[in-house]
Order: structure tokens, then C-alpha cells, then sequence
């Protein structure tokens, strides 16, 4: 399902005494981050946060948040989750966020009505990601995200469709 707002990270600590966040981001890579000029307290959107500065840090985003111009203010942010608007990602067309795959219903590409079950999970694992598939006993299948077994990726209509590599749901009662 594509969603409008997604959590892009936790705000885990203050860096020095002028109220600048540690952000543990939840996405590839803390440049990422770093792009957004709004981030957003809630997943509806409705309060906003305009980033004065963002910077990585190792793997960490150091922010500075419009209002929070001490320890004292940052250190109440502790554990507070923020968000993005999917707009300001500018995806390339087929490209998708976790959490928008993560529920989709996973079918076979040469047997249309067959549903191995549902995306639960992604890897990352260099190469490829490894997407995790569960079927409705809760058994977890392992697939590679390539292009020769993933055929369609329809998450408005929270659908994918596979061609699963020979072996990988041959065990199945």
C-alpha cells in the first residue's frame, strides 16, 4: 500500500548543548536523510518539523529542529519517531520503501491464483535484497529481489507477483 507518511527514524540523543538531535534513520543510508527539509512528528502529517540543519554522522543524522535550541528541549525528544512525506523521496518510477511492500499478498506469475503467502520482511544483503515471504502457517520463505523472479510489484493494489526459483517452495505439504 503506498502511504503518504513514513517513519524515516528515532530521535535517540542530543549531540553538544544547542539542542542538536541524534537521529538513528531507519532507511539506506543517513544521507538520505539529509535531503528533507520537513520531517513530521506524527504519520498523518499534521505537525511538522522544519530542519534548520542535518548532517551524517556515522550512521547516525545529527539535526537541528526549528525550536529546539537547547539540551534541555532535545533531550525531551528522546525516543520520538519522525516521519517523511513520500512526495519529497522522488523515487525513481517502480522503486518502493519496505514499508509499503511489507503486507503485500505474493502470487505466482504462471499460476495466477496461487498465493504463497505474505511479504514480511526485507534484507538487504549487498548483492540483492532478500525478500521474506510468510506464508498462512507463519512458514517463512527466502526469495531474491531480481528481476528474473520478481515480475510485478503493484503495491497500491498490495500485490506482487513471482516466478520463484526452482527449490524454494518445493517442500510445501
Amino acid at each position: 500500500m503506498i502511504k503518504e507518511y513514513l517513519e524515516i527514524g528515532e530521535i535517540v540523543g542530543t549531540h553538544g548543548v544547542h539542542g542538536e538531535l541524534r537521529l538513528n534513520p531507519w532507511c539506506d543510508s543517513p544521507d538520505f536523510v539529509s535531503r528533507f527539509k520537513t520531517l513530521y512528528y506524527d504519520s498523518n502529517g499534521s505537525c511538522a518539523a522544519q530542519i534548520k540543519s542535518a548532517r551524517p554522522h556515522g550512521n547516525i543524522v545529527l539535526l537541528r529542529i526549528a525550536g529546539i535550541d537547547s539540551v534541555e528541549q532535545a533531550q525531551k525528544m528522546r525516543g520520538k519517531i519522525l516521519y517523511m512525506k513520500r512526495t519529497d523521496a522522488k523515487l525513481p518510477e517502480g522503486r518502493y520503501f519496505i514499508a509499503e511492500l511489507t503486507g503485500c499478498s505474493v502470487f505466482d506469475a504462471d499460476e495466477p491464483q496461487k498465493c504463497y503467502g505474505t511479504l514480511s520482511d526485507v534484507s538487504a544483503t549487498g548483492a540483492n535484497d532478500v525478500w521474506h515471504i510468510t506464508d498462512g502457517t507463519g512458514r517463512e520463505y527466502l526469495i531474491p529481489a531480481i528481476p528474473d523472479v520478481v515480475i510485478e510489484t503493484d503495491v497500491a493494489n498490495d500485490r506482487i507477483v513471482i516466478r520463484p526459483l526452482k527449490g524454494i517452495f518445493d517442500d510445501e505439504d
